[in-house]
C-alpha cells in the first residue's frame, strides 16, 4: 500500500454482503461496488480511503471510479487480508 496511514483511513470493502459476512476485516465498512456510485458524495474527497475486495479487480474498479470522481488519497489494497 502507499504511504496512507492505515490508522487515519476508512476501510472500504467492495464485495459483495455474502462475501464480507464469511470474512472481513472488522474496521471495515461493507459497500458493494455497484453501490459505490450511490454512496461516494457520502465521503469526504479529502478523507483517506483504502478499498478492497477478494483479490484486486473490484477495489481497482472502485479505485477509478473515485479518481475519477476527483478523490486524490485514495489506494486499492486488493485481497481484503491485506487491510489486517
Amino acid at each position: 500500500m502507499s504511504s496512507i496511514d492505515k490508522n487515519e483511513a476508512i476501510i472500504i470493502d467492495v464485495r459483495t454482503t455474502g462475501e464480507f459476512n464469511e470474512g472481513a476485516n472488522p474496521l471495515s465498512i461493507n459497500i458493494p461496488l455497484n453501490l459505490i456510485p450511490v454512496k461516494i458524495n457520502e465521503f469526504n474527497k479529502e478523507q483517506a480511503i483504502i478499498l478492497c475486495c477478494a483479490s484486486g479487480g473490484r477495489s481497482e474498479s472502485a479505485l477509478n471510479f473515485f479518481i475519477a470522481n476527483g478523490f486524490k488519497n485514495v489506494v486499492n489494497a486488493g485481497p481484503w487480508q491485506n487491510t489486517l
